[in-house]
């Protein structure tokens, strides 16, 4: 029996159908009636090309951070000359559970994006898109640092002539740059105070006053520095190697045995540091398996004491360069 090829009409009706099962109903099998066996989806900013296996993880993944999601298909424009459609579209949804490492803010989000899709064989081949999950997570407020996400090279590599160190010798590098100890303190949403131990503090201008702290996401204390407006970062003492010890540790409450007060923003801030500063939370930037936080000084404390220095994973004496 001869198949009868679907009108463009008839494939922006059944695409209607479909997008609305699969992004609001969580139904992603109901694709298969529009995309074609060779299916592929390039992202425009980021270049991620998809298959429509990859589509259907990403569209679940999504629906499990934002349960409540809703989309609204405003224009559908086809051109039966090109043999395309064009999808503008918009989504609201609640942000209730974490996407991509990123903790949820139970904030609302609406985003908006526009598709083009060419059709062969009476089925969608290709798809344009303006959005990808790194979209939406600017639009929940946590832009990624595009260099972190890029894919490496694929295929097999017999001599590898670029230049560019293998990760111990990367590992070596880091072990000969001289740091400071930070301690990096907040609290969690119940008021309890968290820390981190951190040596990847930086001092990004003085005018304004911003900080620049990087997390990693894996740490107890990341999903409550992610949802705190304000962070403290205690520069270590020379008497503070067990304090650093503490806050490196898995322990379930670092401040059980130490003396700390806090910020006018209620930040703890660690007694005995040779300085500490309050700042408030002003930038969150994805870089893969870290999170870099950009904060704006609100309040510092300078004591007269020496600063504990790191190298090659020993402390030293940060007025007497001897090791501790």
């Amino acid at each position: 029996m001869q198949q009868t090829q679907l009108s463009l009409q008839q494939i922006k009706n059944a695409l209607v159908a479909s997008w609305e099962a699969a992004w609001d109903h969580g139904n992603v099998d109901s694709l298969d009636e529009i995309l074609h066996a060779d299916y592929q989806r390039v992202s425009n900013k980021s270049k991620k090309v998809s298959t429509a296996q990859s589509l259907k993880e990403d569209i679940l993944a999504v629906r499990e951070a934002f349960p409540d999601l809703v989309t609204t298909i405003d224009h559908l424009l086809v051109d039966d000359a090109e043999q395309s459609i064009a999808v503008f579209w918009r989504t609201n949804g609640t942000f209730t559970r974490a996407l991509q490492g990123v903790p949820a803010t139970g904030h609302s989000v609406e985003t908006r994006g526009s598709n083009l899709l060419k059709v062969q064989d009476g089925k969608v081949i290709s798809e344009q898109v303006t959005w990808d999950q790194s979209e939406l997570l600017e639009d929940v407020g946590v832009p990624s640092l595009k260099s972190a996400f890029e894919t490496p090279d694929d295929g097999i590599v017999v001599d590898d002539l670029s230049g560019v160190p293998n990760l111990e010798e990367l590992k070596g590098f880091n072990r000969q740059f001289i740091t400071g100890v930070t301690v990096v303190t907040t609290k969690d949403e119940n008021g309890a105070p968290r820390g981190l131990a951190a040596n990847s503090y930086v001092s990004v201008s003085l005018e304004p006053p911003l900080v620049l702290v990087c997390v990693q996401k894996t740490t107890s204390t990341y999903a409550s520095l992610f949802k705190s407006t304000h962070l403290g970062i205690n520069i270590m003492s020379n008497e503070q190697r067990e304090t650093v010890g503490t806050f490196a540790s898995k322990a379930d409450d670092k401040f059980a045995n130490l003396a700390w007060h806090e910020g006018p923003n209620g930040t703890p801030m660690l007694d005995g540091s040779a300085a500490s500063i309050e700042a408030e939370i002003k930038e969150r930037f994805q870089a893969k398996t870290h999170t870099v936080f950009i904060a704006k000084v609100k309040h510092s404390e300078v004591a007269d004491i020496e600063p504990m220095i790191y190298k090659a994973g020993r402390f030293f004496d940060g007025a007497e360069l001897q090791a501790l």
